[in-house]
């Protein structure tokens, strides 16, 4: 039994306490899905007519929330009912009952939530872990899965940057509890600020609304007894997911997914190493690859409208039998290019501000 899979301390499976509400952005709605040993935070954005919009859920990434979908989900909400879920322990969803925080885990959670809701086949969209978690759903439940989009997914590296080692040694036992108090006198704006310096390319572009909706929600995570606790086993889950081998392997079930995939990377990404572009493209067997230059680990929230543009691309025109045309330039102007990938998979180059490329920075999260 994995480490992560070990019931969780009485204080962390204590009922979430109500320590202040999430932020909530302009047409966003939050509910509360409860299910056996399971609560879970939804964040969407109703509307009265959802005729031609297909349902999708978003996941994010380790130590995020449904907020870091709120700059995307907007621009794709006339093609997709989209839903964001915060992941057990994370956001406003308060920790599972059985304390399981590894990738199996979050997973299940996904499935259940997707199974109650009868909502399946989804548009799945996951970051980070919620990409390595998507990634699992996707080869495990092809039912519930229509296409399959991951920003920087967590798949297994053999040799992990060495800006991503600290997060990884949050996956050792006490290490998280001995960074807590290490930094015990860290503001939470010096704590966002660090976030920032790891998730973005260029954090400086963060606006000021951005970073103080950051502040906030880091302060009101501070005050969760779990927070912690959440953090150092959903790393330790990545970590094992890592080393696991034959059927359960990230990279076997990524061959196993037969969902169209969209894969996003960016080129300042100190989490996810570009350079897993190509061998994701290769392994999952009908992908699409969009590669941003000037962005780091959380694209959907550096570069919406492009990481936007490439999603819809996909939901309309990259369903089996209906192949992406070969000239389409999924509206990019003069900073896309597009060429041949490994396989035949389609792959796009977009650039930055000084390339054509858009930027739109009214968040920030992990």
């Amino acid at each position: 039994m994995s480490s992560t899979e070990l019931p969780a301390s009485p204080t962390a499976a204590a009922a979430a306490p109500r320590v202040g509400a999430v932020r909530v952005a302009a047409g966003e709605r939050l509910r509360r899905v409860t299910l056996p040993g399971l609560t879970l935070n939804v964040r969407h954005r109703p509307s009265d007519d959802t005729a031609g919009r297909a349902p999708a859920l978003y996941v994010h990434g380790l130590g995020g929330s449904s907020q870091n979908w709120s700059a995307l989900m907007p621009l794709l909400a006339d093609v997709l009912d989209g839903e964001a879920v915060d992941l057990p322990g994370f956001g406003d969803s308060p920790p599972p009952d059985d304390g399981n925080y590894s990738v199996t885990g979050h997973a299940r959670a996904v499935i259940r939530l997707l199974d109650a809701g009868a909502r399946g086949p989804v548009h799945l969209i996951g970051n980070s872990l919620g990409g390595a978690v998507a990634t699992r759903v996707a080869a495990v439940r092809p039912d519930l899965v229509r296409t399959l989009t991951l920003v920087s997914p967590a798949l297994p590296e053999l040799r992990a940057q060495r800006s991503a080692w600290p997060t990884g040694l949050l996956a050792v036992p006490g290490v998280a509890r001995l960074f807590a108090r290490v930094t015990r006198d860290w503001t939470p704006e010096q704590r966002v600020r660090g976030v920032l310096g790891l998730c973005y390319g260029d954090p400086r572009t963060v606006t000021e609304d951005g970073l103080r909706a950051a502040v906030e929600e880091m302060e009101r995570r501070l005050q969760l007894p779990y927070f912690w606790d959440a953090m150092s086993r959903s790393a330790r889950g990545i970590v094992d997911a890592y080393t696991l081998g034959g059927q359960h392997n990230l990279w076997r079930q990524a061959e196993r997914v037969l969902a169209p995939t969209l894969l996003v990377y960016g080129g300042r990404d100190r989490l996810v190493s570009y350079r897993m572009a190509r061998k994701a493209a290769a392994s999952f067997r009908d992908a699409r690859l969009l590669t941003l230059p000037d962005a780091g680990h959380v694209a959907m929230m550096e570069y919406p409208e492009a990481v936007a543009r490439a999603v819809r691309e996909l939901v309309t025109h990259g369903l089996p039998g209906d192949p992406v045309p070969a000239d389409r330039d999924g509206g990019g102007g003069d900073g896309d290019r597009r060429e041949a990938g490994p396989g035949g998979v389609d792959v796009r180059r977009e650039a930055g501000p000084h390339g054509g490329g858009e930027r739109r920075h009214d968040g920030a999260g992990s």
